[in-house]
Parts: C-alpha cells; sequence; structure tokens
C-alpha cells in the first residue's frame, strides 16, 4: 500500500481543478508586483494546477517554480504555465530544487497541515527564502478548525498571533496581513536582510 503524500488532493484533483476560482490572484499579483523585483523567481508551494496564481505571475514575467503533492496536479500544472519547472513532492520535504528563492507563495496550503508540519514548513521556508525575499500564504486570521469541503479532512489556522510567533522562530518576520476579493486571508512575511 502507497501512502498518499497529497494528504486526499490527488484523490479529488478534477473535482479541485473545476471548481477552483480566481479568488486571490489579484491581491497576489499585486503583492508580487509591489514587493519584489521585476522578474524575481518566484517558488509556488501548493501549486496545485497552476491556476490562476502561478498563471497570473507567469503572465506578469515572474518565472515560477512549482511544488505539489499530487501528480495529477503537477502533470496540470506542466500544460498551464507551460516551461515552468515542477516537482512532485510534499511541502514539508521538498528539497524547493535545491536553490533559494526571493518572492514564495503559498496559497490555500498551510492551514491543511497539523501544527507541526506547519512549524517545519516555516522553518523550510527561511533556508529557500533569499535575505531580504518575501513569503506570502493565507490562512484565517483567527484560531479555528473544520473539514475541508472535498477531502474531508481537518484544516486548521493557529491564528494570526501564533503565526506571527512560529515565523519569528524561524527567522521570518510577519509585516501585514492581507484580504482578498472572496474575504480569505494572507500574511505578508519577510526576511531580514
Amino acid at each position: 500500500m502507497t501512502t498518499d503524500r497529497s494528504g486526499g488532493w490527488e484523490a479529488v484533483s478534477d473535482q479541485f481543478m473545476a471548481m477552483r476560482s480566481p479568488a486571490g490572484a489579484a491581491l497576489v499579483l499585486a503583492w508580487a508586483k509591489d514587493r519584489l523585483p521585476p522578474s524575481a523567481a518566484i517558488l509556488e508551494i501548493g501549486c496545485g494546477s497552476g491556476v490562476p496564481i502561478a498563471q497570473a505571475l507567469a503572465n506578469a514575467g515572474f518565472p515560477v517554480w512549482g511544488v505539489d503533492a499530487s501528480p495529477s496536479l503537477i502533470s496540470a500544472y506542466r500544460r498551464n504555465p507551460p516551461d515552468m519547472p515542477a516537482v512532485c513532492e510534499a511541502a514539508q520535504t521538498s528539497s524547493f530544487f535545491d536553490r533559494a528563492f526571493f518572492g514564495i507563495v503559498s496559497i490555500g496550503l498551510v492551514f491543511l497541515l497539523d501544527e507541526s508540519d506547519q512549524r517545519v514548513l516555516f522553518a523550510h521556508i527561511a533556508d529557500a527564502l533569499e535575505p531580504g525575499g518575501r513569503f506570502l500564504f493565507s490562512a484565517p486570521r483567527e484560531v479555528c478548525c473544520w473539514n475541508d469541503t472535498l477531502t474531508g479532512r481537518v484544516s486548521r489556522s493557529l491564528g494570526a498571533g501564533a503565526y506571527g510567533a512560529h515565523l519569528a522562530g524561524a527567522g521570518l518576520q510577519l509585516n501585514d496581513c492581507l484580504s482578498d476579493e472572496g474575504g480569505n486571508d494572507y500574511y505578508d512575511v519577510a526576511k531580514p536582510v
């Protein structure tokens, strides 16, 4: 028996791609244009099919590298923003292409992990982020748990206070909390120079 490294997302990948809305893409693109140098290399962790985030960033001239643990979603990613590197790896153990990035985004992934894996991921991201680089991720500002509508698995937000503390423990600084057109919350994080 094989282990599902995707946390249930491989089994629902077709449903996910069919229902993924463009919510958040405009916010992520504005964040990248405002906080990153033009054409900065961006890593998208939990990239899914590449739509809409990687596609929007690539269309604006940012080279994007994608990481996702679902083979079907990575296959779709390779078609959507063509010629952008992608690997099928779990975020917590990914090699992140054995390189550093000036920008890292993770939309819709962090809260799918348990608390210890969220902390592991933050430390891993701190190692992959260039000094002065930025990290943007989504999660509710309040502490809460819910069952994901597609996978049925537990999702959990640690809340803004815990995220600030965990990020600081990884050597990162929480700068701001943002909200998109759908009311989803995002954390703007920097790695000090």
